[in-house]
């Protein structure tokens, strides 16, 4: 069973930049897409970057982070992380690290094709 763990989450002012973790347990980051989601209060969960197994070439945005966010990973380390910089009141939400069963992200923003979820950590932005 994969546990992931996130981590970093926390208030900032719009502009300002936070960086998530995630620990995952056994050897999953570098085996698996893994993917970070958001979601706010009241919607729908919404993919926010994925980072495909391996060696971490292939990294995948949405729009409206695209610039602004960098995912990767540390295959030592098994964990994955979320740098997030220019912050906007709009990321504000709670943020889940997510992972596969396989390699390739292929439809990486639907959060039905992620096994293993963590419990999420919160990120607020003040205007």
């Amino acid at each position: 069973q994969v546990q992931l763990v996130e981590s970093g989450g926390g208030s900032v002012q719009a502009g300002g930049s936070l960086k998530l973790s995630c620990a995952a347990s056994e050897n999953t980051v570098s085996r698996v897409c893994m993917a970070w989601f958001r979601q706010a209060p009241g919607e729908e969960h919404e993919g926010v970057a994925a980072i495909e197994g391996g060696v971490g070439e292939v990294k995948i945005y949405s729009e409206s982070v695209k610039g602004r966010f960098t995912i990767d990973q540390d295959n030592a380390k098994n964990s994955l992380y979320l740098e997030m910089n220019n912050l906007k009141p709009e990321d504000s939400g709670m943020y889940y690290c997510a992972a596969r069963r396989s390699r390739y992200c292929v439809y990486w923003y639907k959060r039905d094709e992620y096994y293993y979820w963590g419990q999420g950590t919160q990120v607020n932005v003040s205007s």
